[in-house]
């Protein structure tokens, strides 16, 4: 069994509290359609570098887009799933955090806007997830060379699309990061009342109605919605990353419990007085800088692990 291994790393008050007021200054409006306005609005906060090239695409379908930086190696890439609870976020709002992965990662970012409930409900996210990852592939990218990553209900979906690759006999990728990861849709967490004092993001009643709309008639317990039932042994190596300050800290660390007694290397890292998916910040958050630095670094090293992998 290979450990856990959990880092306590330097926090940055005085930076997480100006974020935290920029959340208070925009609270989060009741329709669907106004909600995804706010949150490509406040990511859209951490603007793209200069030196970024973007090129819009269509991924087997499905709306996506690469992001390259100067000196990044083409040829290994970052599929990542943008957070948002499966009914919010897109590939504008993850811009500031994606790239800037993919810069640290030394890779190419293929970020994925794939459908949202409640128009489309469970198993459309996963369908989408999917067909990006086949046209990876159909591109003659080896699967040793991608990282699948996300926020959230982004991190979920990343375990569920391995999942699912797992099951039907198809390559895994070199590694997976994810990042204050949403796996359990029944909110069985003891921190969504421990943190929910600390929490300026998250809320076990905003989960219920996300969930709602997410799963229409999905057991809320099916493996593919929350990972943290599903048998995790045999997928590719794992970064977990969580604030201390959120309610879905025991996702976070449940999930990476459970993929170490599946024998999956896995490393956790709780970073004090994060908040929910602060990476998203990296304009104005030293610790969002540091933690994207710390992923980057992990995916490269398993990417080129994997690649050596006879």
């Amino acid at each position: 069994m290979h450990p856990i291994e959990t880092q306590n790393l330097p926090m940055s008050r005085s930076d997480i509290d100006t974020v935290r007021e920029l959340l208070r200054s925009k609270p989060r409006p009741t329709g669907f359609a106004e909600r995804r306005e706010r949150l490509d609005a406040i990511g859209s906060i951490s603007p793209v570098a200069g030196d970024i090239r973007l090129e819009p695409i269509r991924a087997n379908g499905v709306p996506a887009e690469w992001s390259l930086s100067p000196g990044s190696d083409a040829s290994r890439v970052l599929l990542f799933f943008h957070g948002g609870g499966y009914c919010s976020g897109s590939i504008v709002s993850h811009r500031g955090m994606v790239t800037e992965t993919g810069r640290a990662a030394g890779a190419r970012t293929l970020a994925v806007g794939y459908r949202l409930a409640p128009e489309h409900p469970f198993p459309a996210a996963i369908e989408d997830a999917r067909a990006a990852y086949h046209f990876l592939l159909d591109q003659g990218i080896a699967p040793s060379k991608i990282a699948v990553a996300g926020d959230s209900a982004g991190g979920g979906l990343t375990l569920a699309l391995l999942i699912t690759l797992r099951d039907s006999g198809q390559p895994l990728p070199g590694c997976a990061w994810l990042v204050s990861p949403w796996v359990d849709l029944q909110m069985t967490g003891a921190s969504l009342a421990d943190k929910a004092n600390v929490d300026p993001l998250i809320s076990r009643s905003y989960l219920e109605e996300l969930a709602s709309a997410y799963l229409a008639d999905t057991d809320p317990a099916d493996p593919l919605v929350s990972p943290l039932h599903a048998d995790l042994a045999g997928l590719p190596p794992l970064l977990v990353q969580v604030g201390s300050a959120e309610t879905l800290l025991d996702d976070a660390v449940r999930i990476a419990r459970r993929a170490g007694a599946a024998d999956v290397r896995v490393r956790l890292e709780i970073w004090p007085d994060m908040i929910h998916a602060w990476h998203l910040w990296v304009a104005k958050l030293k610790d969002a800088r540091r933690a994207i630095a710390s992923a980057g670094a992990f995916i490269r090293a398993q990417l080129q692990w994997s690649s050596e992998m006879p």
